[in-house]
């Protein structure tokens, strides 16, 4: 890929790169929609990736390319204010926001030139973190282009802020694991402060991605921040119900640190304190004793004002179930039982069962093909990354992963000529990947 990659920066610039920057898209194996209510989630990076080959030069601007023609090409000068359309939200924008979040994080008043073209190996819009890891290679990218220097742990910090600029209110986990991943081993990632502990995977088992071939743009989309603010909300009026000052609370891990309850004491909470209808605003303020104002101020985000309904009980149900969840999949991969694929692969489905019941964040097509990995040999099937749409990932015994493949496209994608015709970027195993690094040109 690098090698077309240079051909086609050089044809395109007139001159060949100076460096490449990588960073891996990634499959969450369990804690979905968790890290940006606090809690500790259980990714992988996968092969596929964003790479950029750049250049750096005194022209006073910044050119953006893509490897893909129907991406189209981009510049912005380097003494201008970067602005980022979060209603139009196009693959250069989120290539800024990593621009952004370097020049904000050292006050550059003037970037270096760069001209740069993108290429990918990630499905867009596919759960698999595309944009975040092209806002990582970016922030990499900028980063080495001004001759700085910084920690993975820093960069992941930066890119995480700086991906809210394009209105994505994500928690973390995408940017951590983009940097922080190493060959051959899952991560633990916990937050506040931002760390990553190997976890080793057990032996006997693989991991299958499948696209379900419906596409979800979070940027474009407030499902997901719809999600945000109803954990938002969930988390003052659980401290309400317990009489701790909510005024600073965002965070339903918040909660829990503050009444020092177990996991299992909070969903014994939830059930106790929320009911499973529907909030209004109406009732939502009365409880927690503030305007209407101020709800739509304090409480909802720019692309969430319209709504009218929270569902409470429900998605804090989620959180804390799914927070539990993520400590046992570690827990059994620690301690390497003789079950540990049924084990993992039951958890895997509860997950499931979660994100479409109470999360509500799966969609039909996503749930068929769930049955149909389960069917074909899996131990366990999820959906993966925010929903909606996207890929699931199936923990699948070694000695089946052949006739899992066959069942699946047999079964899932051949019928539907669309979906056949992406099959083979659509269906494949996945190794645990390395984080994102810089190449220099030979």
């Amino acid at each position: 890929m690098m090698k077309n990659l240079k051909e086609t920066f050089e044809s395109k610039y007139g001159e060949s790169p100076l460096f490449y920057a990588f960073a891996p898209g990634r499959v969450n194996l369990i804690g979905e929609h968790i890290d940006y209510c606090g809690y500790s989630v259980l990714p992988m990076a996968i092969e596929q990736n964003i790479l950029a080959a750049v250049s750096v030069n005194n022209s006073g601007k910044i050119q953006l390319a893509n490897a893909n023609p129907k991406y189209k090409d981009f510049s912005v000068s380097c003494s201008e204010e970067i602005a980022i359309d979060r209603d139009d939200p196009q693959w250069y924008y989120y290539f800024l926001c990593g621009v952004k979040g370097i020049q904000e994080k050292f006050g550059l008043n003037h970037l270096a030139g760069m001209s740069c073209v993108v290429d990918g190996t990630i499905p867009p819009s596919s759960g698999l973190s595309s944009s975040s890891a092209l806002v990582c290679c970016s922030g990499l990218v900028t980063m080495e282009a001004n001759q700085k220097s910084l920690s993975k742990v820093a960069l992941a910090e930066i890119c995480a802020k700086s991906e809210r600029y394009i209105g994505t209110e994500g928690g973390g986990m995408d940017q951590s694991i983009s940097f922080l991943a190493e060959a051959g081993t899952a991560k633990l990632i916990e937050f506040q402060p931002l760390r990553a502990t190997d976890v080793k995977l057990p032996d006997g088992a693989v991991f299958v991605i499948s696209n379900c071939c419906v596409e979800m743009n979070k940027a474009a989309s407030s499902h997901y921040n719809i999600r945000v603010v109803e954990c938002r909300i969930a988390t003052k009026m659980l401290a309400q119900a317990r009489g701790v000052d909510s005024s600073r609370l965002l965070k339903l891990a918040h909660v829990q640190m503050e009444l020092k309850a177990s996991l299992e004491e909070m969903l014994a909470l939830v059930d106790e304190v929320l009911h499973p209808e529907p909030y209004s605003r109406e009732e939502i303020c009365k409880v927690l004793g503030i305007t209407s104002e101020q709800f739509s101020t304090e409480l909802l985000s720019a692309n969430t004002q319209d709504m009218t309904q929270f569902k409470l009980h429900q998605r804090a149900k989620h959180v804390y179930g799914e927070a539990a969840r993520v400590l046992q999949f570690k827990s059994v991969c620690d301690s390497e039982p003789a079950n540990a694929t049924r084990l993992l692969g039951e958890l895997m489905n509860q997950s499931h069962a979660s994100c479409r019941d109470l999360y509500e964040c799966s969609c039909p097509e996503l749930d068929q093909l769930v049955d149909i990995c389960l069917k074909s040999g899996a131990v366990g099937s999820r959906l993966t990354g925010a929903g909606w749409g996207g890929c699931a990932v199936s923990m699948v015994p070694s000695e089946k992963v052949e006739s899992f493949l066959q069942a699946v496209r047999e079964e899932y994608y051949l019928p539907d000529p669309r979906r056949a015709a992406i099959e083979k970027q659509s269906l494949f195993v996945s190794k645990p990947g390395g984080g994102a690094a810089i190449y220099l040109e030979e």
